[in-house]
């Protein structure tokens, strides 16, 4: 026997009791809905068509989003489906923009003293939705290429790497520990 729902938006449909609302990402002026966490920023930029191809502007020193120079510029691939997580820099803070591919881009602020402790965002970014993403020290990230190709994403960290003492640190996303402390799963 299947089971039907009423509602007072329509006729009785099957299945409907084991559907889910749909929430836009965005609003009616195509502006991400996202609550950041503090110290988070982002920005999205568009690719300009022309007459031989594109070109994506990936940071400019006039937007406030980037205020302190640009140090560094690294490039990580991902290949599909595989997960990239998750990380955090103690002091240093990553600005990330994906060249190509689609990837999934999750923030974890585990800070206790953050007005946004326990705050998760998502954003995804691809070579059609581009979008320089910053985050600051101590905010957990981490990326799933859910595209069919490698992806590329580029960094642009604000303090250089140190080979002998990396600021980074990693929490394994296999690890046993990893679910009670970033609350998300691909």
């Amino acid at each position: 026997m299947s089971q039907t729902s009423e509602s007072s938006e329509g006729p009785a449909v099957v299945g409907l009791h084991a559907t889910n609302a749909k929430r836009s990402v965005v609003d009616g002026y195509g502006r991400l809905r996202v609550e950041p966490i503090d110290g988070l920023r982002f920005r999205l930029t568009r690719p300009v068509p022309h007459e031989d191809g594109h070109v994506i502007e990936v940071a400019r020193t006039d937007w406030e989003i980037v205020s302190r120079p640009i140090v560094q510029v690294h490039v990580t691939t991902t290949f599909p489906g595989r997960v990239r997580a998750w990380g955090l820099h103690r002091h240093a803070t990553d600005r990330l923009f994906v060249a190509a591919g689609l990837v999934d881009i999750v923030c974890y602020d585990g800070r206790l003293d953050s007005p946004t402790y326990g705050w998760l965002n998502q954003f995804t970014f691809s070579d059609r939705n581009p979008g320089l993403l910053v985050v600051p020290p101590n905010v957990y990230h981490g990326w799933k290429n859910i595209d069919v190709t490698e992806a590329i994403v580029i960094n642009m960290p604000t303090s250089l790497y140190d080979h002998d003492h990396p600021d980074a640190v990693d929490l394994p996303y296999e690890s046993p520990d990893a679910p009670d402390i970033v609350p998300f799963r691909w």
